[in-house]
């Protein structure tokens, strides 16, 4: 029994088309940039938009399917985490939870019984008692998330779930929150705009750009082949489109690169921009691709220095402080960038 829906909503200024299939027990992330749909689509499948087309069907039972069936938020089987959390402040850990069951009529007693076991679940059972002002930031997650379960679910809606914390509180939670999620049996519906939370949490993405589905697949898979700038940008890879004739490929934005696989006809380019090189002049010697390129701008990106140049084709290179020192670097300044055609990753557009 799957998670079926065909989501449509279309609002004038603009339409979300997501076809969407879940597994039980299967995690999926949705990414894109800020007005993709990734909201409206949570929205919909949480019964607080009404869908203008297709339908929503969990397990054997239809949520949605306009013009004659909607099942409301309230009445729908579904644990949210939202990115603010949003825990009574004047509740403690153990009301919080309590909340959602006491909402659909269980006795006080039984359902905080059920609330400090579902506590003691995600390791909790020593702050039961505190209010949300009392917890830190992973905790008042993991009340959330405790909250989100308690009522057992078919449908779990995490919506930025680690976007309030900081660096090195969402390292522990995440690898928490991934333990917790492969435990759910239900269905699990995540968005985020942090690629490492998806490619951790997720079974599958699925990327939204402009209200359409452009890439979807496991997280492996969609690393190693995006199909648009914003996915190789969220994967922190340089993508290109041209036309290959054997190892040649001409690009679509100008400039051609020699590949190690030869192909024929449309094709992606991609490569890392740690796999580019820097020469003040051109280089010689082992074959490689190599085009004059002048420097747009410097920027720390983590660990590595990131330097964004203009060219034929322009191009992202990751290189190390001692290099910005050895070369002199700034903006303006005219190099040669190198990249070896082992380096290189093609398959067909």
């Amino acid at each position: 029994m799957t998670l079926s829906a065909e989501i449509r909503v279309d609002r004038g200024h603009f339409a979300l088309e997501l076809p969407l299939t879940v597994a039980p027990g299967e995690v999926i992330a949705l990414l894109g940039p800020n007005g993709a749909g990734k909201t409206t689509a949570l929205r919909a499948l949480s019964g607080l938009v009404a869908l203008t087309g297709g339908h929503l069907r969990v397990g054997e039972h239809t949520w949605d399917a306009p013009p004659s069936v909607f099942v409301p938020a309230e009445r729908r089987e579904i644990g949210v985490v939202f990115q603010d959390y949003l825990l009574f402040a004047h509740l403690s850990a153990l009301d919080n939870v309590a909340f959602g069951l006491r909402a659909r009529g269980h006795r006080k007693a039984r359902a905080r019984e059920q609330a400090a076991a579902s506590l003691a679940r995600v390791g909790l059972a020593d702050y039961m008692h505190r209010k949300p002002r009392a917890l830190s930031g992973g905790q008042a997650q993991r009340v959330a998330l405790a909250r989100a379960l308690v009522t057992a679910p078919r449908l779990l809606l995490l919506d930025e779930p680690l976007a309030a914390l900081d660096a090195g509180t969402r390292l522990h939670v995440r690898s928490d929150l991934s333990h917790h999620l492969r435990e759910f049996p239900g269905y699990t519906v995540l968005v985020t705009h942090d690629p490492l939370d998806a490619m951790v949490l997720a079974d599958r993405l699925v990327i939204l750009e402009n209200g359409a589905i452009v890439q979807q697949g496991a997280p492996a898979e969609v690393a190693a082949a995006p199909r648009s700038d914003y996915v190789a940008d969220l994967m922190g890879l340089n993508l290109y489109r041209g036309t290959a004739r054997g190892t040649l490929v001409a690009l679509d934005t100008g400039g051609e690169f020699t590949i190690a696989e030869p192909g024929n006809g449309p094709v992606y380019v991609a490569f890392a921009p740690n796999a580019v090189g820097l020469h003040p002049e051109r280089p010689v010697g082992s074959p490689r691709n190599s085009w004059p390129v002048v420097i747009a701008g410097i920027e720390q990106h983590a660990h590595t220095i990131r330097v964004r140049f203009e060219g034929s084709p322009p191009v992202l290179a990751d290189i190390t402080p001692a290099t910005v020192v050895q070369l002199g670097l700034r903006p303006g300044q005219r190099l040669w960038a190198a990249v070896k055609a082992t380096e290189m990753r093609s398959y067909p557009a």
